[in-house]
């Protein structure tokens, strides 16, 4: 699964191998070898990583509700999305150049500018 995760990352973030790596470790450290994690155990910054990664479809977000000393609390869990990170391994980055939207302008709405100046 790491190197599927890697994979991913990489695809998906533009990563280098070393990148990568570093970025596995820091999120299996997280998860501490459990499938699923509750959020409010993150420290602030994988929180923040990891709502990054939900967005990539790499992480799975799941909320339950639950009573605690007589009130309604949210818990909110993490856990891998599998099917994402296959997806975002077979998936390759698609990086368009700067200036490439230039090329999406149709020529007449350039000529029709030159004309105006």
């Amino acid at each position: 699964m790491n190197t599927l995760f890697k994979r991913a990352l990489k695809n998906g973030f533009d990563m280098t191998n070393e990148d990568a790596d570093a970025l596995v470790k820091t999120i299996n450290k997280a998860f501490h070898g459990r499938k699923e994690i509750e959020d409010m155990r993150l420290d602030k910054h994988v929180r923040s990583l990891f709502y990054e990664l939900h967005q990539m479809n790499f992480l799975s977000l799941r909320r339950e509700e639950v009573k605690e000393n007589g009130k309604n609390v949210r818990k909110f869990y993490w856990s891998f999305n599998i099917d994402g990170i296959r997806d975002g391994a077979k998936r390759k980055l698609i990086v368009e150049e700067p200036y490439a939207i230039y090329e999406k302008i149709p020529r007449s709405a350039w000529l029709v500018h030159s004309s105006n100046t």
